[in-house]
């Protein structure tokens, strides 16, 4: 945690495999967060480029690689950064063009461009929450953790053999580089899919890997239709069971109520 023009700014970085369910994880969360009252910036480190689609309506915005290919040295931070829903600042670092180049690097490139703009100064958020790949923890897509970016990591995993397969790597990554002060491990964020015994098999996991699980998701089809609808659970069904098993997430991971105190008082 660090403090950033008057604010106490929070960073945490939320890895997973592919498909594991993040990205809608990190939505939600960043949507948990702002009803707090929190100023929130959520940045997609995926060459998919859709992290915030869902906050959005929908809409994909330009990626900060595709702007600083169009404009180079004319890029202006507001064409990075766009508002969606709640007031969720968005940020997409996009990825090479398919078959050139490495999508690691353009991750490097996009977090170098954003600390050259300054944004954490001009938008002042209280949160940055970073979605990361987890099926790879190369030196780009590590970059939140190795390079101080963040000051804590949580992954999103199932009882799929996979997922805990790419959950023990990305830990194993968080372990090399806490040695040196980086980010540390908060826990694992258990989104069930339906497997026999998944909650005992995730938490052998767990201790395997010395961690926890902070927080369990409940399988509820009111995600999908949500992001039918192109918005996240707290937008579209803000009274269901599963809105409020994400913001008790939120407030697992950030003691929301002093947050805002501080924002507040600064």
């Amino acid at each position: 945690m660090q403090k950033n023009g008057g604010r106490f700014l929070e960073r945490i970085a939320i890895y997973g495999k592919g498909g594991i369910g993040k990205s809608t994880t990190v939505t939600n969360l960043s949507a948990a967060l702002v009803k707090r009252g929190l100023r929130v910036m959520q940045i997609g480190c995926d060459p998919k480029s859709d992290s915030t689609i869902n906050l959005t309506g929908g809409k994909r915005i330009p990626t900060v690689l595709e702007v600083i290919r169009d404009k180079d040295k004319e890029t202006r931070l507001e064409d990075l950064v766009a508002i969606g829903s709640g007031g969720v600042l968005c940020v997409e670092a996009g990825g090479p063009k398919p078959g050139i180049g490495c999508a690691g690097r353009g991750i490097i490139a996009a977090f170098e461009k954003l600390a050259e703009l300054k944004a954490y100064d001009v938008y002042k958020p209280d949160v940055v929450i970073y979605d990361v790949l987890g099926d790879v923890v190369c030196g780009g897509f590590a970059m939140p953790i190795r390079n101080g970016y963040a000051d804590s990591v949580c992954i999103v995993t199932s009882g799929e053999s996979m997922s805990l397969y790419a959950a023990d790597n990305i830990a194993s990554a968080v372990r090399s580089f806490g040695v040196r002060g980086y980010a540390g491990l908060k826990g694992l964020i258990l989104n069930k899919k339906g497997i026999v015994n998944e909650v005992a098999i995730v938490e052998q996991a767990a201790r395997e890997i010395d961690t926890a699980i902070l927080h369990t998701i409940e399988r509820d089809p009111l995600v999908q239709e949500a992001e039918a609808l192109h918005q996240s659970v707290l937008e579209a069904f803000p009274e269901s069971p599963q809105a409020r098993s994400y913001q008790a997430l939120a407030d697992k991971l950030f003691d929301c109520e002093k947050a805002v105190g501080r924002a507040i008082c600064v």
